[in-house]
């Protein structure tokens, strides 16, 4: 009996001291700066969303054996779910320390990202959330974004970055489409309607995001949120919700003559590929949606929507954009890829 006694309290020792280790390990996790040049060219670009932090994790291997020089988070990237900051931190802990995920963040990839309801901290929420501020510093410390960075100061937690050399540049704009949020309209079905005079991004984001376009040299230009673009016809959250909001920024693209725009989302826990055209300028504006990096909706193989290329792709999925910068006009392919990295779906993008 006594044996068995000092093997217990053995045992409770170890287990504090792997508690301690782990927690410092969670904490020196938070505080690193890592370190990436953005000044080389960017040639394959991954991207990802709707990531539970206590699932299996099977995509990771796929995405760094591509070699990616970003990896975008699109949103969920936790299910936090939470006003409580302790609880939220805790999760994106267990993220961080994921030895799957490991195998990305040790690599030589610029990690960026946005967020969307989940992480940001309730379902479907949206300007009411009352912990927006902090749940946006805690997403940044997961994201490794720099205490001295302009983004950690302005409201919301929209971010740009700018990649590559003259003639050769990508600019990644990921856009807050939680913070300013009006409130969805529902349906006696509890399905989302039109809300005709609601905005997504605020007067102080779209000031910020007009000044990033007007102002950009790039020849690519990436725009990421939580929600789809593109998509009109489907119940669930969506730009198309907020019609006005979504015309809005159709036309502040077409206005500022923005090249090579290709728009980035996740919440849908599928992965599809969008087109649109727009009637006067037949510019074309696509959409890469990728969804379900730990589950997925597998039900859904029919829904509408009349921009979709290919199919949809309800297996577990992340996006990659791979660039070939060796002709005048870089070539760009579009893709959806499973976990056993093959390609499910892939565009080559015609501007």
């Amino acid at each position: 009996m006594k044996l068995y006694y000092i093997l217990v309290y053995v045992l409770i020792i170890i287990g504090v001291i792997t508690a301690c280790k782990t927690q410092k390990l969670s904490q020196d996790l938070l505080n690193v700066q890592r370190k990436y040049d953005r000044s080389q060219i960017v040639e394959t670009i991954t991207f990802g969303s709707c990531n539970k932090h206590n699932k299996p994790q099977p995509l990771w291997n796929a995405i760094v054996e591509n070699d990616p020089n970003i990896w975008i988070w699109l949103g969920d990237n936790v299910y936090g779910d939470t006003e409580d900051m302790e609880v939220l931190k805790s999760k994106y802990i267990t993220q961080k320390i994921n030895t799957e995920y490991q195998k990305l963040y040790q690599s030589e990839c610029d990690i960026i990202g946005t967020w969307d309801d989940h992480d940001y901290g309730v379902n479907d929420g949206g300007k009411e959330y009352p912990k927006k501020e902090e749940s946006k510093q805690i997403l940044f410390d997961f994201l490794d974004v720099p205490s001295s960075d302009p983004s950690r100061q302005r409201v919301g937690a929209s971010t740009s970055y700018i990649y590559g050399p003259k003639d050769q540049q990508v600019k990644v704009v990921l856009l807050d489409a939680r913070s300013f949020r009006d409130p969805l309209n529902k349906n006696a079905l509890n399905h989302n309607i039109p809300n005709e005079t609601g905005d997504i991004l605020g007067e102080e984001q779209w000031t910020w995001l007009e000044a990033e376009l007007k102002n950009s040299t790039a020849q690519i230009h990436i725009i990421g949120s939580g929600i789809q673009f593109l998509p009109e016809e489907h119940r669930f959250e969506k730009w198309a919700n907020f019609p006005t909001a979504r015309q809005r920024l159709l036309d502040l693209l077409k206005e500022h003559q923005v090249p090579s725009v290709i728009m980035l989302s996740g919440d849908r826990h599928i992965g599809e590929i969008s087109k649109y055209k727009d009637a006067e300028t037949n510019q074309a504006i696509y959409e890469v949606t990728s969804s379900g990096m730990t589950h997925s909706y597998k039900g859904n193989s029919s829904e509408s929507n009349q921009y979709r290329q290919g199919n949809i792709v309800n297996d577990l999925n992340f996006g990659m954009i791979q660039i070939d910068w060796s002709n005048s006009t870089p070539q760009i392919s579009l893709q959806l890829r499973s976990e056993n990295n093959v390609i499910k779906e892939e565009v080559e993008a015609v501007f």
